[in-house]
């Protein structure tokens, strides 16, 4: 049962628990191209990912785009506070992307998911962990991951990936 990840063929195949604490579907996003990324708080690239992020979402929500964002405190514990502190501080920043609680993405606790992500887009040199916070997959409208990035490459310099996954869709 703890390897079942192995054997999913989309991410509509997983359920995650949102900010609040409930268990949600992924089937939600069936349909809409959606970047998945794994956030912080008090990171370095904390600023321009959740702007551009939100600014991409503003700008391509209509047409389809989701973005599911996962806490993560792995990674020079850069996300220390609860699930109450996360959501002050997205209320703040004007975050209107979907928020999950805080999770593992690396290591043996890591959510499933995220183990399913990293099987289906390797990371550079073939070392698939997640390197940093921010780092970023985009899944098609099928549920499949169609491109990974890197924690630096800014969210706007994937805008022509997102619009190809969103002109995808609108072309069947």
């Amino acid at each position: 049962m703890a390897d079942d990840w192995k054997n999913k063929s989309s991410i509509y195949e997983f359920t995650a628990k949102d900010i609040d604490g409930n268990e949600v579907s992924l089937e939600k996003y069936k349909g809409h191209p959606t970047i998945i990324v794994n956030v912080a708080s008090n990171c370095g690239l904390t600023k321009n990912n959740y702007a551009q992020l939100n600014e991409i979402y503003e700008k391509y929500e209509g047409e389809g785009l989701r973005i599911a964002a996962f806490p993560c405190n792995q990674f020079g514990g850069q996300e220390p506070g609860c699930e109450v502190d996360i959501k002050e501080f997205i209320k703040k920043k004007k975050i209107n992307f979907d928020m999950y609680s805080k999770v593992d993405v690396n290591g043996d606790n890591a959510i499933p998911l995220y183990k399913w992500l990293k099987a289906q887009q390797g990371g550079f040199l073939g070392f698939d962990g997640i390197k940093w916070n921010f780092s970023k997959f985009l899944v098609d409208a099928e549920g499949k991951p169609i491109k990974r990035y890197a924690p630096t490459t800014e969210p706007k310099s994937i805008e022509g990936d997102i619009k190809k996954a969103i002109d995808a869709v609108k072309s069947k």
